[in-house]
């Protein structure tokens, strides 16, 4: 018997030549630690469950096999067309799958409940590209099809749910093999990625569960069948930290071309009821999924938006708010949708930043980076919907220098009523002048008020700069940082091959955080009690790096971690509510009421993809 180093050689080199062909693509690179014999039914032929093996890559990768049997169990026309078929007859190790998927490149022939035999060459199809991250989804390619029957009764479905899925998340990868998960012998009773891989391709049912990710507009939604794992208040499911992946969460998508049956609208706390049964897949937008040839029932719940109380007197209301890619060319409806959640959601804070506001023309690459038009159609749409007459102040940023959706220039815009909020404008900031902090009557004050904090600093390159002001309300200063650091693209995903999975752009925003930082500590460090705020789309977790590098020194807190754990949370991403917008506050700011107003991430309608924040308290 050849010994365990000698088997990893030759699958490794299976997998290289598979590599070369082009047979296998992704990160999967790293050796996979199967046999290169596979087990084989008594008659010899290949059967679907040798195919799959017992580790994330096919032991067979690269190789021609003939007439493998099975049963057809779903079928897609649309986007990567082909379908699934399923053994009938599986083996007795449970870290194989009985199923897989066959791609055709066109609108298969075959139905399900057809019993076929199958021929092509086994690949390894890595959803998202070689530089993705993302695990592989073991196919067959290339194929030739022959029909022996139909009608036939379909497998018995692997039933999904809180008891068979295990509450660890993923294995630590072989450091050896740049942390991949590859090589690693399936454990799918112990980890939940190994337990939806052993039974990618199969035919799986979930029953009634919670919606914890509302419907996209791509038609897919996501639930739980672990309805106690880590849920929120209002249904989901808190991403709470970076070893609390939230196992139950699965995506859902139908099969059913949606002229024919339109995909069901469900928000967050929704159910899904009655069965929902189809073939495990594996995407890049969500890892496994289940693609329902029986959909079940959407149970609306009801849940509604928040409504945040009113700030009292003495209270000063400060908010932030992603409006998404705000610009002039967008339907009014969106304008008006946007301003009425600030007036009736929000209680028409007394300052509110604005992120993503883009330019006069929006999205078109013309040299513009004005957004005067698109910030006086939004306060005229708050005034008509019976709020305050906002003023606002912003710094025009330079064209194309922010990052953002190209050619918006989006920027981050103070607006303040100025019946309850004064501004204190210095003059002389622009896109690439740096405020400072200076000493006024005993007091911190800016040089440039609205300014941009250190915007030559490398960690802005391609993002956003933070913008401050100084505010006065009943006779005392208040500074506000608006921030919307380094987006999250580049990151691979929680399923990805690597685990723990590579966090690249941290490297930014954890430098953006140290800059931020370093300017609020200037300011205590010529007024300790000075009141400031650092608010916006941060882009990361509260319990991340970038927040320890944001609040280094104790210089600031993220005030969401005074909300219970059940609702720390302002954006749902693949069925994990989890926080992205913040606001942090200085040690003088210590009494305060915080909410994380929840109208626009929990709703298949949605305004915006982010939720708003509001702080108050009272200076």
């Amino acid at each position: 018997m050849p010994s365990a180093s000698s088997r990893t050689t030759a699958v490794s080199a299976v997998v290289t030549a598979a590599l070369a062909a082009g047979l296998l693509t992704g990160a999967a690179t790293t050796s996979a630690s199967a046999s290169t014999t596979p087990d084989r039914a008594v008659d010899g032929q290949v059967r679907i469950h040798d195919i799959q093996g017992s580790t994330r890559i096919s032991p067979l990768v690269g190789q021609q096999v003939g007439e493998v049997p099975g049963i057809v169990t779903g079928v897609r026309t649309y986007g990567s067309k082909g379908f699934w078929f399923q053994d009938p007859n599986p083996d007795a190790d449970p870290a194989t799958s009985e199923g897989v998927f066959v791609y055709t490149g066109s609108a298969p022939t075959v139905a399900v409940g057809d019993a076929v035999t199958v021929s092509g060459t086994v690949t390894e199809y890595v959803p998202g590209g070689l530089g993705s991250g993302n695990q592989s989804l073991t196919q067959i390619s290339k194929p030739t099809v022959a029909v022996v029957s139909s009608g036939n009764a379909l497998p018995e479905p692997v039933r999904v749910s809180e008891r068979s899925v295990p509450s660890r998340y993923a294995p630590e990868g072989d450091p050896a093999a740049g942390g991949s998960v590859n090589a690693l012998t399936l454990r799918p009773s112990r980890y939940a990625l190994d337990y939806y891989e052993s039974i990618e391709g199969m035919n799986i049912r979930v029953g009634t569960s919670r919606v914890v990710g509302a419907t996209d507009a791509h038609a897919e939604l996501w639930v739980t069948v672990k309805p106690r794992e880590n849920d929120a208040r209002r249904g989901g499911t808190v991403y709470g930290s970076y070893d609390s992946q939230n196992t139950g969460r699965l995506q859902i998508q139908s099969l059913v071309p949606l002229a024919e049956q339109p995909f069901p609208k469900a928000d967050v706390g929704d159910v899904l009821s009655g069965t929902t049964e189809g073939p495990l897949d594996f995407n890049q937008y969500g890892g496994y999924t289940l693609t329902a040839r029986t959909m079940g029932t959407v149970t609306a719940e009801g849940l509604r938006r928040e409504v945040t109380r009113k700030q009292r007197g003495g209270e000063l209301a400060v908010a932030t708010y992603n409006v998404e890619n705000l610009d002039p060319t967008d339907p009014q409806e969106k304008f008006d949708a946007l301003a009425a959640a600030v007036v009736d959601n929000l209680a028409s804070p007394d300052i509110v930043a604005l992120e993503e506001i883009q330019d006069n023309n929006g999205a078109k690459s013309d040299g513009t980076v004005a957004a005067d038009l698109t910030v006086k159609k939004f306060t005229d749409a708050i005034v008509a919907a019976g709020g305050p007459a906002y003023e606002w102040r912003s710094i025009d940023p330079q064209d194309k220098k922010d990052g953002g959706e190209p050619g918006g220039n989006i920027r981050q815009v103070f607006l303040f009523n100025p019946e309850r909020v004064s501004f204190t404008d210095r003059a002389g900031g622009d896109a690439t002048t740096a405020t400072d902090v200076v000493r006024e009557r005993g007091r911190a004050a800016l040089t440039f008020s609205p300014g941009r904090i250190d915007p030559a600093n490398a960690a802005w390159e391609n993002s956003r700069k933070p913008l401050v002001g100084e505010f006065g309300f009943r006779g005392r200063p208040v500074f506000v940082v608006a921030n919307h650091f380094a987006s999250k693209g580049g990151d691979e995903s929680i399923f990805s091959e690597h685990q723990p999975p590579s966090r690249s752009s941290e490297v930014q925003r954890h430098a953006q955080g140290q800059a931020v930082n370093t300017f609020v500590k200037k300011l205590l460090s010529v007024q300790k009690n000075a009141d400031v705020l650092v608010v916006g789309d941060i882009n990361d977790f509260e319990f991340s790096g970038t927040a320890k590098a944001l609040t280094a020194g104790g210089v600031l807190y993220p005030a969401i971690k005074s909300l219970p754990r059940s609702e720390r949370y302002s954006y749902v991403y693949q069925g994990n509510s989890q926080v992205l917008d913040q606001i942090l506050t200085s040690p003088s700011i210590h009494d305060y009421h915080y909410d994380s107003v929840h109208i626009n991430a929990e709703f298949a309608d949605q305004n915006s993809d982010h939720d708003p924040q509001v702080l108050r308290f009272r200076p």
